[in-house]
């Protein structure tokens, strides 16, 4: 999802100056930058906001604007990419977790930028894995090989589920995607008993139902339906630290929802020919733990005769607080670079 996706021209040398923003249902994080060809990215004054504490997005993007003209001369900055999840249709973006609805021209106008892009929020995660610092990788399967090549999927549950594919060399580079509205796949006899339980509430289960931090607990309210007992806990880090507690139904829960995203995470892997995935969310930073205790690693390698080949697929859990803004960034920058001779950059 792109929008304004023409780059401007520009000295390849001169530095562009832009924002970038990573907005999801619950908060929006905004950086800025000054990009160079063939230099890293150097994400600066890198701020948080919850999202329902405001009108608007553009009310976001001008409350940043103005706490930058507040501090030493910066170079100006006119320019947003802005990561988000949803789909742009013409104008209007659609989406079903946002606190206000976002109109692409309102939104610029209001906020006071000269140029505004909308890239799909996963899209961008997946933009930045090339970008991101090794030690923010950890491991939960597979055989860790940094010179594998070729695509690689990209999921996160938090408010919803994000989903994207990185294809590697080529352009486009990333294959956005809307897998968290799939139909959800049940597998085992307790998956098929609260999809049962979904089904009788909601015409289409998709993945997100259940694989975001709203479906974890959606989850947990099944299975407490399933077993006669009454609803504890209210939001997914109380109910993390009740099963680290020892609450029986509580941990039944959070092994039930990282076997169903392994399980999800191998299918992706099969569909895609993926050589890596990688996990990020914020659901995911709350279950590091629970996520490299082998329930995941079991169900993602189930899958029959092709079991061998998924052995060969390392999995990562990202811990990087910045990887949305950064991979707006990076997106922008990649097709800057893409733009210039192929000496241009040193590559």
């Amino acid at each position: 999802m792109a929008l304004n996706t023409a780059v401007e021209e520009h000295n390849p040398v001169e530095p562009i100056t832009l924002i970038g923003a990573d907005v999801g249902g619950t908060y929006a994080r905004l950086g800025w930058a000054e990009l160079v060809p063939g230099k890293p990215i150097q994400i600066r004054d890198f701020r948080k906001y919850t999202c329902a504490d405001y009108p608007s997005l553009a009310a976001i993007l001008r409350d940043y604007l103005q706490s930058l003209q507040q501090q030493p001369p910066l170079p100006p900055v006119r320019h947003a990419v802005v990561a988000i999840a949803g789909l742009l249709d013409g104008d209007t973006l659609l989406n079903t977790n946002l606190a206000w609805p976002v109109s692409l021209s309102a939104t610029q106008r209001d906020a006071g930028l000269e140029r505004l892009e909308l890239i799909n929020d996963f899209a961008a995660v997946a933009q930045a894995m090339p970008h991101v610092d090794r030690a923010t990788l950890h491991r939960i399967c597979g055989h860790s090989d940094d010179t594998a090549r070729g695509p690689a999927v990209v999921l996160g549950p938090g408010t919803g589920l994000g989903v994207a594919v990185r294809l590697g060399a080529g352009n486009p580079s990333v294959l956005p995607s809307e897998a968290g509205h799939a139909a959800l796949a049940a597998n085992t006899a307790l998956e098929r008993d609260v999809l049962q339980l979904l089904s009788q509430r909601y015409e289409h289960v998709d993945n997100e139902r259940v694989l975001s931090g709203p479906g974890l607990m959606a989850l947990y309210a099944c299975l407490c339906e399933l077993r006669g007992a009454a609803v504890r806990w209210r939001d997914p880090a109380e109910l993390v630290a009740g099963s680290r507690a020892g609450d029986l139904l509580a941990v039944e829960s959070i092994q039930a929802f990282c076997g169903w995203m392994g399980s999800l995470a191998g299918d992706l892997a099969l569909t895609f020919g993926a050589r890596a995935v990688y996990l990020t969310g914020g659901v995911t930073g709350h279950l590091a733990a629970e996520l490299h205790d082998g329930t995941f690693q079991k169900r993602f390698l189930s899958k029959g005769a092709l079991s061998p080949a998924l052995r060969q697929v390392p999995v990562w859990r990202v811990d990087h607080g910045e990887l949305g803004v950064l991979g707006a960034l990076a997106w922008h920058a990649d097709r800057l670079d893409a733009c210039l001779p192929n000496n241009a950059t040193g590559v």
